[in-house]
């Protein structure tokens, strides 16, 4: 499915509880006020308010709770939630709000270098969570989550809501039912053309009403740039690590399941600023990495301001073997045979379409885990995300690093002592590394 159509297919999520259908409004009213799930949301201007409007949409979840630190985006989603009789508190400091004995879960949407810090202190405080992706923001950050997770015992889902999906499902149990042959290369990749260039703007006083010292957080302090706040934060090394842990993390994703892969051996990446290189972003539109998992290489790829990528799709991930190539995609999955000197190697497989809604469904699953507390029902648990946010990370350090990195996986390091040292991100302004 193409990006732009994806964005259409999501657009009654950024609408927000407004578009709750009035049949789930009737249900909500059925269950007792006790068995509510209390949702604090922190971090709702992107996907934090996308994911806590599929959240509303099921009747055991409740908000109660609201934290930004943009006033400006924390009082329209106050009115959003009011003009739907929801009536919340506000905080512009998450640490409030945690201290909030009434609020069961926390959303955590904001930048990714917030994750790690906030996640471990909502552990702390008891909370179930709901982290947007990528879950860690370094490959010490995810490794610590997965710590707090289970030191607290808490439930914590990550957005990779995907793993709800029932097509990515039955795209994977095709893949290992063996019927591809061997395969020795598997590709994913994300093509991004509506991601126009940034322009370059002037630092500036932060806008009235945002909190810059809150935003920023442990992240370095540097001057306020537009470019550098809400959605375009993806492409500085200082909050995030662009499209590859951006949509590195989904398609890696599957991937990695497919091919029962762990760690690689190897990496080596290759991109720079190649569409837009005088354009204010830092991480790179066009990358080529190379994983070496020993009995097979995954090939990742990103290029911003092009759409046809491979299969002549968006994004997408594809394993290639011996008989066949199997693709899948948000919009579905299909196999195309191998035909080597006329002889087809297997027959094809037409497009098997979506037909669920992952988000909502990843949301349904987080309710009712928080009930149950059966964790291994999870979809997508802290462990599964960090084990991908890793991969992500290390093809990061392979570029940054410009040379072909070895992983020493007893070690849980690098062979290379100067990779080792972009294996934790730097903590500012008073934060450190949450201690588990």
């Amino acid at each position: 499915m193409k990006r732009r159509h994806f964005l259409q297919s999501t657009t009654m999520y950024a609408a927000g509880a407004a578009l709750i259908p009035e049949t789930l409004k009737a249900a909500a009213g059925k269950v007792a006020a006790a068995d509510k799930i209390r949702i604090g949301a922190i971090g709702i201007n992107g996907m934090g308010w996308s994911d806590l409007s599929a959240m509303l949409k099921h009747p055991e979840a409740e908000c109660i709770a609201l934290c930004d630190a943009d006033k400006n985006v924390l009082d329209k989603r106050v009115a959003e939630l009011k003009a739907q009789n929801i009536n919340v508190t506000a905080y512009s400091d998450y640490r409030k709000l945690l201290e909030n004995k009434d609020v069961d879960a926390v959303i955590i949407g904001t930048p990714d270098h917030w994750h790690c810090k906030i996640m471990v202190d909502a552990c702390m405080a008891g909370k179930d969570v709901y982290c947007e992706k990528p879950v860690g923001n370094s490959i010490v950050e995810c490794a610590r989550m997965v710590d707090a997770q289970k030191k607290y015992n808490r439930v914590v889902q990550v957005g990779q809501w995907q793993r709800s999906n029932k097509h990515y499902a039955d795209a994977m149990e095709f893949v290992h039912s063996g019927k591809l042959g061997n395969v020795r290369l598997v590709k994913a990749w994300a093509y991004q053309g509506w991601m126009k260039p940034v322009p370059v703007q002037p630092d500036s006083a932060p806008p009235a009403g945002v909190d810059y010292d809150m935003w920023l957080g442990p992240a370095e302090k540097r001057p306020f740039n537009p470019n550098r706040f809400h959605f375009n934060f993806r492409w500085y090394w200082d909050y995030a690590g662009g499209l590859m842990t951006d949509w590195g993390v989904h398609m890696i994703d599957y991937a990695l399941l497919g091919s029962n892969a762990t760690v690689p051996k190897s990496i080596m990446a290759s991109g720079g600023k190649f569409a837009y290189p005088d354009d204010a972003e830092q991480t790179p539109d066009t990358l080529t990495t190379v994983y070496d998992f020993g009995s097979f290489n995954m090939l990742w790829e990103h290029a911003t301001g092009i759409n046809d990528g491979p299969y002549q799709r968006d994004h997408g991930v594809a394993f290639i073997g011996n008989n066949g190539t199997l693709v899948v995609d948000r919009g579905g999955w299909e196999v195309i045979p191998e035909i080597i000197n006329g002889e087809k190697k297997m027959e094809a497989i037409a497009r098997q379409p979506r037909t669920d809604d992952g988000l909502l469904l990843h949301t349904q699953n987080f309710l009712d885990v928080i009930k149950s507390r059966k964790m291994e029902d999870l979809k997508c648990p802290v462990q599964a995300a960090a084990h991908v946010a890793t991969v992500c990370q290390m093809g990061n350090i392979a570029f940054r690093m410009g040379k072909k990195i070895y992983w020493d996986d007893a070690k849980q390091s690098f062979t290379d002592k100067e990779a080792n040292d972009l294996l934790a991100a730097k903590y500012h302004n008073g934060y450190e590394l949450p201690k588990v």
